[in-house]
């Protein structure tokens, strides 16, 4: 008769070595964590994870992260024992080509994995947010004796992930904040890729926790299978500060080489391979081998799931019951709608006669205007509020007390800051918003990459983008940093012109689901553009329009005409143009931005010379490239060759809009200390400079 004591062996050695044999058949990957954390694992999963199988985004499902993407066979192996659409030929296919057993794991192609991990601390960081998330859903729609949101983030940490500085401004963040539900299992094995820990990391990460504000638990025995539910159990008892339950674990368990850095990266080899399962009393063949005894105990994760699931659901039910208007609101920010009417307060905001505006500004009255009805809007900045214009007027504070507000303050953390809001995005019914200096966005731009290479819904809103910002100099004036964003696959970046662009780049941002949005705004104050002589700012929408023309009635400005040729140039993914003009005009000026005004000025002093000038209001490479091929040629005919592109940043990228014959006014090198309005003359960012650039062309 098998005992528990033996079948919890059995599942432990059925995990370790799916792990191995998976990393043996794929010749590469790390078999030493997952044989070293199977232990742990088993005991989470087994004992203390409330998951469906069968629905795995129920919404108050408990979240797992495998911070230690390197160990990706660890989660692969429970995602199949437990019964996720896994099956045991996705674990033979292992790294290989449309396999949804990827190298490091990956949300979307498999069922389970709540996020994209493998660069080290991203899913802690990660993992904040999901908790946070937790934390804020539950305080907007629990009720006393219905509580729908009621779930705990749990992430598997390695010694790799708590040395990267993400994970510690992630975790000083989590304790600020008490976030209770969080549970950090640390796979304490003292081994990284060049050997002993020693070598780079002595520190006592048990008090550098207790002095985040965590609780502290262990260090516990990784194979003491009691202890290790006993800390858990503990652990989630605390709600009132994060957890770290410390593990002592042996790397490779099992294996000739266990101990060793050996065993981190390396499949162990047919003998290493042999030889760990004889240590451990496995059969040498066939391999991915599980017994019935274990797959029948594991698959009652199954039975577990659909209880809990059900009884959520019935507790929901009386929820929806009680409180209508707030089960609708749940469940369509858990789908990620918008609610209706939900930008009819963007109607009038900004009259002709508004004036001069940065876009900053603009963005901060937008964001306000959008928060009254699209409730699930929270976010902050990193120390910059005040700046970005990301307050959200009356909505409070969100902090470590009972109150929900939806102003969250990150502190100086921009690594974290744009992970965490990953995490929310990931939890879900949130819609996430971030704020910080341009600039400083290379700080945080790997999980910019990751919610890009995830599809999910972030908008970064990022202000002071260009020498615009002025005396503050060029450490904190971006000149390369809009072509790094424009380089990641997936984020869609817009530089609006002004108020009205503004306001259409936020609507832009919320109704794009699937990826993530960088908004970049001005410090500085830029016009509000005439639109009864320029074109719609609706056109944003098709990342680049027609905005005025010397030789053509836009925006309405000969009466009834109602800039039909315009409507025409500007048309979207439909039919193509309407317009009976077929005039080309001599020459195209592009900008973006703050840049817009002045391709502006000049294309009107270039047409007092009797050019047929093209003004082009280029706000989204991205959203301008995914149109048809008939629409891009409409704004940007082939035909005309002469074109000048102007923006106050690095001119790399621009040739693809400007072609070989093209011009681009920019930026060489970096800034200066001095006002925007010098800084401009100096660097060439001007009218003159755009008018003389176009004068060449043609010449």
């Amino acid at each position: 008769m098998t005992t528990k004591a033996d079948l919890d062996q059995l599942c432990i050695n059925t995990i370790r070595f799916l792990a191995a044999d998976a990393v043996q058949k794929a010749r590469s990957g790390h078999p030493g964590a997952p044989m070293g954390a199977a232990p742990m694992a088993h005991v989470l999963w087994d004992r203390i994870l409330k998951h469906n199988p069968a629905n795995p985004k129920w919404s108050d499902r408990d979240r797992f992260v495998l911070s230690a993407g390197h160990a990706s066979m660890l989660l692969y192996a429970l995602l199949h024992l437990t019964g996720y659409a896994l099956p045991l030929a996705g674990l033979r296919s292992f790294r290989q080509w449309e396999s949804r057993t990827p190298g490091h794991p990956e949300y979307g192609p498999t069922p389970g994995v709540e996020v994209t991990t493998g660069p080290l601390g991203q899913g802690l960081a990660h993992a904040v947010g999901m908790a946070l998330a937790e934390r804020w859903l539950a305080q907007r729609y629990n009720r006393p004796g219905l509580e729908i949101v009621d779930h705990h983030t749990y992430a598997l940490v390695s010694d790799g992930d708590l040395q990267e500085g993400v994970a510690a401004e992630a975790a000083s963040l989590a304790g600020t904040l008490g976030l209770g539900k969080l549970i950090a299992l640390y796979d304490d094995n003292g081994i990284q890729i060049e050997g002993s820990t020693d070598l780079a990391f002595r520190e006592d990460v048990a008090r550098r926790f207790e002095a985040y504000g965590w609780t502290v638990l262990g260090p516990v025995d990784g194979l003491d299978l009691v202890g290790i539910e006993a800390a858990l159990v503990e652990a989630r008892a605390d709600s009132r500060r994060p957890s770290l339950v410390i593990c002592r674990t042996v790397i490779g368990y099992g294996s000739p080489q266990q101990g060793t850095a050996k065993v981190h990266g390396e499949p162990l080899g047919e003998a290493g391979l042999d030889a760990a399962k004889e240590v451990l009393g496995w059969p040498r063949k066939p391999r991915f081998l599980v017994p019935e005894v274990v797959a029948a105990h594991m698959r009652l994760a199954l039975e577990r799931g659909r209880a809990a699931e059900r009884e959520w659901e019935e507790r929901f039910n009386r929820y929806r019951s009680a409180y209508p208007v707030e089960a609708e609101s749940y469940q369509r920010e858990f789908v990620g709608e918008l609610p209706r009417d939900w930008d009819a307060d963007l109607a009038g905001l900004f009259p002709p006669d508004a004036g001069p505006m940065a876009t900053r500004v603009s963005s901060g009255l937008v964001l306000n205007a959008l928060a009254r009805r699209v409730e699930s809007l929270f976010g902050g900045s990193a120390d910059l509020a005040p700046s970005t214009k990301t307050l959200l007027a009356g909505y409070g504070d969100f902090d470590s007390n009972a109150g929900g507000g939806r102003n969250l303050h990150f502190g100086v953390r921009e690594h974290a800051m744009g992970a965490v809001a990953g995490g929310m995005a990931l939890h879900g019914g949130v819609i996430p918003y971030t704020a910080t200096f341009l600039t400083f966005s290379d700080y945080m731009r790997p999980p910019i990459r990751l919610a890009a290479m995830m599809g999910i819904r972030v908008i970064y809103v990022f202000t002071h983008d260009s020498i615009g910002l002025g005396e503050d100099g060029p450490t904190h004036q971006p000149v390369e940093q809009l072509m790094g964003l424009r380089s990641v696959p997936g984020l869609t970046v817009i530089r609006p012109a002004d108020a009205a662009e503004t306001a259409e780049a936020w609507r832009a941002a919320l109704v794009r689901a699937s990826g993530p949005t960088a908004l970049v705004l001005t410090r500085q104050d830029v016009p509000l553009l005439d639109r009864s002589t320029c074109a719609p700012a609706e056109g944003l929408h098709g990342g680049a329009y027609v905005l005025w023309e010397s030789f053509s009635p836009i925006g309405g400005a000969r009466g009834g005409e109602e800039g039909s040729e315009l409507k025409g140039l500007n048309a979207g993914a439909g039919s193509p143009s309407t317009s009976t003009g077929d005039q080309l005009p001599d020459l195209i000026l592009i900008g973006t931005g703050s840049e817009v005004s002045v391709a502006l000025d000049a294309g009107r002093r270039l047409a007092a010379e009797g050019l047929r000038v093209r003004v082009v209001s280029m706000p989204s490479w991205e959203l301008f490239d995914a149109q048809p091929p008939e629409v891009r040629e409409r704004v940007l005919p082939s035909a005309v060759e002469a074109r000048v592109a102007v923006e106050a940043g690095m001119r790399l990228g621009w040739e693809h809009y400007v072609g070989l014959r093209g011009s681009v006014v920019g930026m060489d090198g970096f800034g200066a200390s001095a006002p925007a309005e010098v800084l401009f003359e100096k660097f060439g960012i001007t009218a003159d400079a755009v008018a003389h650039a176009a004068r060449r062309l043609l010449t």
